[in-house]
Parts: C-alpha cells; sequence; structure tokens
C-alpha cells in the first residue's frame, strides 16, 4: 500500500463517517465524493504503473536492511525500523539464526521479506533487480 493508497483510505472512512453521523450530507453527495475519491485513486494508481517518472517520484524502492546475517541499522533506521521488530519478523520466517539470512527486504508496500540462505544456490539476480543495494559492496556472483 502506497502512501497515497493510505490518504484514499482515510479519506474514503472520513467520507463515510460524515455521511452516516451527520444529517446534513445526503448520500448523494457521499456517493458523488467517494465516486471522485476512488476515480483519482483509480487514475492515480494507472498512472504510477505507466509513467516511470511519475513511479520513481511516488513509490520507494524496496530496501536491504540485513544482509548476509548482518543487520544495516543505517538502513533501518531510514526506513524506521527497530531491530526488535526486524527480529519479530525473522522469527515469523522460521530463522534460528541470523546467518541463515542472505537478505531481508523492506518492500515499497511495508512488508518485510526475508531470503534464506543456502551455500547450495546463488539468489536469482532478477530477485533482487528493483532493490536499492547501492550501500552494500558485494560481488554479483556472489548474491
Amino acid at each position: 500500500m502506497s502512501s497515497f493508497d493510505f490518504a484514499s483510505t482515510i479519506a474514503v472512512g472520513s467520507v463515510m463517517a460524515s455521511v452516516i453521523l451527520n444529517t446534513n450530507y445526503s448520500l448523494v453527495k457521499g456517493g458523488v465524493a467517494l465516486g471522485t475519491i476512488i476515480g483519482f485513486q483509480t487514475l492515480f494508481s494507472f498512472l504510477i504503473r505507466k509513467v516511470k517518472i511519475l513511479q520513481k517520484l511516488f513509490t520507494n524502492k524496496p530496501q536491504i536492511i540485513m544482509w548476509n546475517g548482518k543487520m544495516l541499522h543505517k538502513k533501518m533506521k531510514r526506513c524506521n525500523v527497530g531491530e526488535a521488530d526486524l527480529i519479530a519478523k525473522l522469527r515469523e520466517a522460521n530463522v534460528h539464526d541470523f546467518n541463515e539470512v542472505k537478505a531481508v527486504i523492506f518492500e515499497s508496500t511495508g512488508d518485510v521479506s526475508v531470503i534464506h540462505n543456502n551455500e547450495n544456490k546463488k539468489v536469482e539476480p532478477q530477485l533482487l533487480k528493483d532493490v536499492n543495494t547501492q550501500s552494500l559492496f558485494f560481488n554479483k556472483e556472489n548474491v
């Protein structure tokens, strides 16, 4: 969910609450307001998918917040992810030891993805294609 999706969700809830609780608003006005919000949100989502410059402006790139079992505290701070939150996500992903983790990615949707370390297999480069890896100094062959 992007920040615009979140704002749209809040706006829809606000309009619905106003229509339900305030007798000065009619159902027609509420319906028009909801239709406008939903229409604008749909148009905005479509434009973000189709126009690359808008996509760069309005969506965040996924960030690596843990690499090869080491927490990247600066990245975690930038993503507003605490150590306790990261450890909770690692438990959810059935991680027993930090060395079992190849990468933890903070997705643009706010989700956290865990890629397990497997010495026999390399991570498919396509999985890290859109991820911001600028601060990592790793050999692409080791990915």
